[in-house]
C-alpha cells in the first residue's frame, strides 16, 4: 500500500505550526524544509517557506503554506487518543499553548486554527459500556466537559440513579 501523509495547509504558519507539535509528541522531528522559488505572486516571497516535513511519534506530516484560500475548519482533525488523564493533561495543554481554543468533548483548535480531539482510551469503554445507564450517565457527564477529566466521567458512571 503506498504511503499516505496529511498535508495540512496553512497561511504562512507551517514552520511554527510543525515546531509546536514536535515539541509536544514524543518521537517527532522535523525534516526537510522547502522554500519557495523566485518569482512568486504576492504575498509569497522568495524563500517563505512553502512546506515542511515533520514527524508526529513516528507519522509523517506535511505542512504546506499555501495561502489565506483554505482554512482550517473542524470537519478535519486529528484524535489524539491517551492512555490516562496525565496524558489527556499533556497533549491538551500542549496543544492549547499561545493561544488554542476550548470547545467541547475534548475537542480544541490550536492557536493555528487546527482541530484536535484528546482524550483518555478509557472514555470509549465508558461511553459504551454494557450496562447502558452506566454509558448513559459517563457520556452526559463528557458532554458537560472542555477538557476530559476522567476521574469525574468514572464518578458519573458509577453513581447511583436516584429511584423513582
Amino acid at each position: 500500500m503506498p504511503q499516505q501523509i496529511p498535508c495540512l495547509w496553512f497561511d504562512g504558519q507551517a514552520e511554527q505550526a510543525a515546531q509546536l507539535y514536535t515539541s509536544v509528541f514524543p518521537n517527532s522531528s522535523i525534516g526537510r524544509i522547502t522554500r519557495y522559488g523566485p518569482d512568486m505572486p504576492p504575498p509569497m516571497r522568495e524563500g517563505d517557506v512553502l512546506t515542511v516535513d515533520f514527524v508526529l511519534d513516528g507519522r509523517p506530516y506535511t505542512a504546506l503554506n499555501g495561502g489565506p484560500q483554505f482554512p482550517f475548519s473542524e470537519a478535519v482533525s486529528i484524535q489524539v487518543v491517551c492512555a490516562d488523564q496525565e496524558e489527556v493533561d499533556h497533549y491538551w495543554y500542549g496543544l492549547m499553548e499561545g493561544g488554542g481554543e476550548e470547545s467541547m468533548c475534548g475537542w480544541l483548535k490550536d492557536r493555528f486554527g487546527f482541530s484536535w480531539q484528546v482524550f483518555p482510551e478509557e472514555l470509549l469503554a465508558l461511553t459504551n459500556d454494557p450496562d447502558p445507564g452506566r454509558a448513559q450517565r459517563a457520556t452526559q457527564a463528557m458532554l458537560q466537559m472542555r477538557r476530559i477529566d476522567l476521574a469525574e466521567i468514572r464518578r458519573a458512571a458509577d453513581a447511583v440513579p436516584a429511584e423513582a
